[in-house]
Parts: C-alpha cells; structure tokens; sequence
C-alpha cells in the first residue's frame, strides 16, 4: 500500500513537472504580430507571408508570428508603418514607398549602387537604422528584390524622348518620366489594363518581377531597358518591442531576415535566374525590348539619377547628402 502511495504520489510529481516544464516552455516563446502593405496573398505580398512561414517554422519554441493582415483591408498601406511604428503591430513587410511618410530619407534604399551585404559593411545601414530609430522603428533587412523598374510601352520609341506619351504613375517614378517630357496619371493596380486596352495611357512603370496578371501582355508590347532604381520590400520592427526581446530572439530574427536578404540581392543566382526566366517568359509572350544605347541611354539613366536624388536632398538635406555617399559609387 505505502508502495503505491509513494508510485502515485511520484507519477503526480512527474506529470506536474512536466507541465510545468512545458509551460515554461511556452511562455519563454515570444508571440509578436505583423501586417502585410498587401493584400494577403496578393504577389507583392507573398514575399513577407514566406518570411513569417518560414520563421514560425524554424522558430518553434522560441519566436512565432501571427499575420494579422493586409492593407487596404486594415487601412491604408501609407498608415501601416505609422501604427506599427505606436505599437498597433510589431512587424510589417513594406516597400520603402508606402513609409517614406515617416522616413523622409526612405527613397534611398531604391537608389543605391550597393547591394545590401555592401551597405552593411560600409555603414550604409548603420546610418540609416539611427534614422529609424528616432521614428521608433527597428530596420530588420530587405527581404524580397523585385529587381528595377521598366517602362512597359504599347508603342515603341526610338529614345529617352518621352514626349507625347501619356503614363500611369507611382511617386516613385512621376517626377523621372515628366522631366523626360511625358504626361502621367496614377492609377491602382486594376486599372492598369484597362488603361493599356483603351489606350488612356501609352505606358507605365512596374518591376521587372512581380508583375502584373499575364493578360498584361496583350497590352504591353515593350520593355524599355535599362531598368531604373530598385523595387524592394523591407521587414521593420517597432523599436520598442525590439529593445524588450531576449537577445536570442533578436538573432534569430536578424538572421531570418538577412537570409531572405542575400537571397534576393541582385547579384545572387538565385535572382538572376529569376530574372531570366520572367523576360524569356515576356519574349515569349510577344514582348519586344528597346535598348537604349549611347547617349540617349545616358540621358535615361541620369535623368533617372538626378530626379531622384533631388527628392531625397529636398525632403533631407542634411541626411540626403551624407547617405548619397554610403548609397552610391
């Protein structure tokens, strides 16, 4: 009888233990929460929704995301890094468009000569992070590269000339095509083909990757080359969240985020091929290139430079002009 007091009595003992053990467990595994600038499973978007999978994979035990969502359903992606950056979320994976509001020195990571394992070394970021974190936000990495910006044509031209041409838009790019001569007008993604079918623009801006449906093709016949700037999206973090994590959760963090990051880096295989593959399928589909070349490719590209430099140097003087020296060669 005293045996089976004492069994039991240790079996109870274990099983608490084991509760206890694995309740410790759970509680030691931090729960942060993100927000998508995308809608949720839209191709801009999937880039950050594979960073969260894959951290809550190999995070097991001791970080896992929860994806709260995409904008515009939770609200505009312009607002998504103001909120994260007050507590609303912890994370979000965002172009440096959609928080150039809170960063005014954000369009720098769209012109850099650098790739990002560069910018680390040569105190690019460093420089940078300082910047973000007087906002109250904490820069994890670039983890998806959708390679430069094209301007897609229905009708070919014969150089930098864009006169004549009406274009649909972002911010990124209005000020480069205007002072290049053409007339613009933004639009959402929807529109883009209807646009096109209907001959209300001539053209339009967008990555080489990530692009738009496949029925663009009926109404996109060229791609001009070169590419210009970089078409990136960004994980932030709220600052004051980061400063409360255990430092284990910070490197596992760092560490996902620049593994994605020297995946998509431009000058990785791994990009390279899907470079190849996205304009092989665009020449496939009855796309043409215009290669601009000589001076006319000069005028594109300094045009492109200068436009875009300006808008840093006007919104930031004094940071605008030491980062151009990080950013560029």
């Amino acid at each position: 009888m005293f045996k089976k007091i004492v069994t039991v009595a240790m079996a109870a003992t274990t099983v608490a233990a084991v509760g206890l053990l694995s309740g410790a467990s759970q509680a030691a595994e931090t729960k942060l929460t993100a927000a998508s600038c995308f809608p949720i499973g839209s191709p801009p978007s999937k880039p950050f929704e594979r960073v969260v999978k894959a951290i809550n994979e190999q995070g097991k035990g001791i970080v896992q995301v929860k994806m709260i969502g995409g904008a515009p359903a939770i609200g505009s992606p312009f607002t998504l890094t103001q909120k994260m950056s007050k507590g609303a979320y912890d994370l979000v994976g965002c172009p440096e468009a959609y928080f150039g509001n809170v960063l005014p020195e954000a369009p720098v990571m769209r012109f850099s000569d650098y790739s990002y394992a560069e910018l680390r070394k040569n105190g690019a970021i460093d420089y940078l992070q300082k910047l973000f974190h007087a906002k109250g936000i904490h820069f994890l990495g670039m983890h998806h590269e959708f390679g430069p910006f094209h301007l897609f044509l229905s009708k070919p031209i014969t150089g930098a000339d864009l006169k004549g041409l009406h274009l649909r838009v972002s911010p990124v790019y209005t000020a480069f095509f205007k002072s290049l001569g053409a007339t613009t007008q933004r639009s959402n993604f929807a529109q883009v083909y209807t646009y096109m079918e209907n001959n209300t623009v001539q053209g339009y801006g967008w990555p080489a990757l990530g692009w738009g449906p496949p029925s663009w093709l009926k109404v996109s016949k060229y791609r001009v080359e070169p590419g210009f700037y970089h078409a990136s999206l960004h994980t932030l973090i709220n600052l004051k969240k980061w400063n409360s994590l255990d430092q284990k959760v910070r490197d596992f963090l760092s560490k996902m985020v620049v593994g994605f990051e020297a995946k998509s880096s431009t000058d990785s295989p791994e990009f390279q091929a899907l470079l190849k593959k996205q304009k092989d399928w665009m020449a496939a589909g009855g796309m043409k290139t215009i290669t601009l070349e000589g001076a006319e490719r000069e005028k594109w590209v300094n045009a492109a430079v200068h436009e875009g430099w300006i808008e840093v140097l006007d919104r930031s003087p004094e940071h605008g002009a030491a980062l151009r020296k990080l950013f560029t060669k």
